[in-house]
């Protein structure tokens, strides 16, 4: 065991030299997996599997942050690719496949009727802000949720560093589910509120209207409604969660599974506020990049022509319902929870008076990994992943779950860490 991560630890070691905390994505970071017992770099993945730079082989619930949808190196998407590749990347003009794509967005998102592409979910998101603060005259926006590393939105979180007050000053959140503190934002900043955005669900589901009054209380206060689908987007349903959930807001941003992985995001909503894009600047050399545009319409086709969600979902039910009865069998309801959509759920991990969720965490990191599983506490589902693979998942939480009581109960568990415990970090939900 203490070599099984050799190259992973070099590579690391190496990567620290030229790259802050080794990573170019923070949650990929050794803020997130603690060293000496983490797999921290990989090298290849197909279908639900990946394989680390030691050569260990793991089924993937990670997904890339959610941003693989079909599975790893899916054929059809693939061969998509390669067929672009043949023609080119990049060009001096637009590509007949940014018109394709587009369509095919506005054929299957409620909201659609225009769009626009970039290439992170920040790319998106900062551009809805924009857009609403040009078509309302006003500046101040309200948050609930993740939105990105710019500076507009990630200066009212604790990774402020960098972002002026004056910015600062401009974005104001809310809590998920509580229309009180909502109106009250409103109640505090009359007529000076361009946009409400939201990820319309991520751990809790909406309850009792939430997402319809949010949209009718920012109407009424004359602001829009943007819907963050970064992850929810081409994963609750084909349409989003404003499909799922019946509530199509004026403009929604999306990323990740769109393109099963390719580097796109999607800014689109109605048209008289899109158009006014032609004005607003929203602009990127690599806007129109096409290898990532035929992943993308490859990756669309699919769910549309495939049960594709409709697996994910069931899947993710089983998942579900067998970690609540581990959960319940062995006793650990203080400490642990589940919750989310079942393309997306979360084992919630809480402090109790007998230890810290940090050391549950890492625990619970070291032993997952240790037993060929990548996790990071949620379930990211592909259409690539089994029954057979969420019964693995399930075996290893029913063997783990078990020695964790053990230890709890005899109060050693910090004992049982080969690595140091994880510190409370920054959490993006």
């Amino acid at each position: 065991m203490a070599n099984r991560y050799a190259q992973s630890e070099a590579m690391l070691t190496r990567a620290l030299q030229s790259i802050p905390l080794g990573s170019q994505t923070f949650s990929k970071s050794i803020t997130q997996y603690p060293r000496g017992v983490s797999p921290l770099f990989l090298v290849r993945g197909k279908g639900s599997r990946v394989w680390d730079v030691d050569g260990n082989e793991y089924i993937d619930f990670v997904n890339s942050l959610a941003a693989i949808t079909l599975g790893y190196n899916d054929p059809d998407v693939t061969a998509a690719v390669r067929k672009q590749l043949d023609d080119g990347v990049i060009f001096s003009l637009a590509h007949p496949v940014e018109v394709l794509v587009a369509e095919k967005i506005i054929e299957m998102v409620p909201c659609a009727e225009m769009v626009r592409f970039g290439k992170n979910g920040s790319d998106a998101t900062a551009g809805a802000i924009r857009l609403a603060r040009a078509y309302t005259g006003r500046d101040h926006v309200l948050v609930c949720g993740y939105h990105g590393w710019q500076d507009w939105y990630i200066g009212t979180t604790a990774l402020n560093r960098g972002v002026p007050a004056a910015v600062r000053a401009l974005t104001h959140s809310f809590a998920y589910n509580d229309l009180d503190g909502l109106e009250k934002r409103f109640i505090e900043l009359p007529g000076q509120i361009a946009a409400v955005i939201i990820e319309p669900m991520n751990v809790s589901e909406p309850r009792d209207g939430f997402l319809e009054k949010t949209k009718a209380l920012a109407h009424a206060h004359g602001a829009l409604m943007v819907f963050d689908e970064t992850i929810t987007g081409f994963r609750y349903a084909n349409g989003g969660a404003q499909e799922y959930f019946g509530v199509t807001p004026d403009l929604a941003t999306f990323g990740k599974g769109i393109a099963n992985g390719y580097p796109l995001s999607v800014l689109a909503g109605r048209k008289d506020i899109m158009t006014l894009m032609e004005e607003v600047f929203f602009s990127f050399t690599f806007g129109g990049e096409t290898l990532s545009l035929a992943a993308s319409l490859a990756t669309m086709s699919k769910l549309q022509k495939e049960p594709v969600l409709e697996t994910i979902a069931a899947r993710g039910s089983d998942l579900l319902a067998g970690l609540k009865s581990l959960i319940d069998r062995h006793q650990l309801g203080d400490c642990l929870s589940t919750a989310g959509h079942p393309a997306w759920s979360f084992l919630i991990i809480k402090d109790t008076p007998r230890c810290s969720q940090w050391l549950i965490r890492t625990f619970m990191l070291q032993e997952m990994f240790a037993r060929g599983i990548l996790w990071i506490g949620s379930h990211n589902l592909s259409y690539s992943h089994s029954r057979q693979d969420i019964d693995r998942l399930l075996n290893t939480y029913d063997e783990i779950f078990g020695l964790l009581r053990g230890f709890l109960e005899a109060g050693t568990l910090e004992s049982q860490l080969r690595c140091e415990q994880l510190q409370p970090l920054f959490r993006v939900r």
